[in-house]
């Protein structure tokens, strides 16, 4: 059915993972395979800031990575003028390091990595969706209602640029869970040609940028893409 969600079963099941996302910058860093100081940004999930990906970020640290949080404080939702506040590190970053810098986007924060992506492919290498709805019915999920109330603008019409689907010119992966809770798998898999390769990964949606299986699957997909 058209705006359909994950079932009740898994929406439920979400809230068991939120003790461990609240206690995932006290955990140590998973080992992946070795960077080479290449740049990474991570951006966060809905309502969520810079705290959430700490450990994502400790593990990338210690494998040789120059990872770094978005400097946008709590992520509130689509802004007209996001994708504009963005740039400047991207642009600060991909000059410091001498080369353009890796997105990883969790949740919401995977629509603005394609969508800066989109705007400035100079400055990105390559982005990495973590079940970040950017394909199909916008309400095929379980938290449009709240993210509507909160905000000034509908789900349909977010004020960050034109087609969500599009794929960005630049190498795009999408990492989607069968077990999501939050969003319809199919939203954050997408459909053929909206991004260049889409991998399963059996982690809960508030889990997939905390989890060892998904820090472990970055570390892979980085590796794979970035030291070939």
């Amino acid at each position: 059915m058209p705006g359909l969600g994950p079932s009740w079963r898994l929406w439920a099941a979400e809230t068991l993972e939120i003790p461990k996302l609240l206690a995932s910058p006290l955990q140590s860093a998973v080992p992946i395979p070795q960077g080479n100081g290449q740049p990474v940004v991570v951006y966060p999930g809905y309502l969520t800031s810079n705290v959430s990906s700490i450990r994502l970020r400790r593990s990338l640290i210690a494998a040789g990575y120059a990872a770094y949080g978005w400097e946008l404080g709590q992520n509130k939702g689509a802004r007209a003028d996001l994708l504009q506040r963005l740039e400047p590190q991207l642009e600060r970053l991909a000059l410091r390091h001498g080369q353009p810098v890796t997105l990883i986007g969790w949740s919401l924060g995977g629509l603005f990595a394609r969508e800066v992506a989109k705007q400035r492919p100079d400055l990105v290498k390559m982005v990495i969706t973590l079940g970040s709805p950017f394909s199909g019915d916008p309400r095929a999920n379980n938290a449009w209602r709240l993210y509507e109330w909160l905000n000034d603008h509908s789900v349909e019409n977010p004020p960050i640029g034109g087609d969500i689907a599009e794929k960005p010119p630049v190498r795009t992966l999408a990492v989607w869970s069968p077990i999501d809770g939050i969003f319809a798998p199919l939203a954050a898999r997408g459909q053929p040609g909206e991004s260049d390769r889409q991998i399963e990964l059996k982690v809960r949606h508030l889990s997939l940028a905390r989890a060892p299986a998904g820090i472990r699957l970055i570390g892979s997909l980085l590796d794979e893409v970035l030291s070939g």
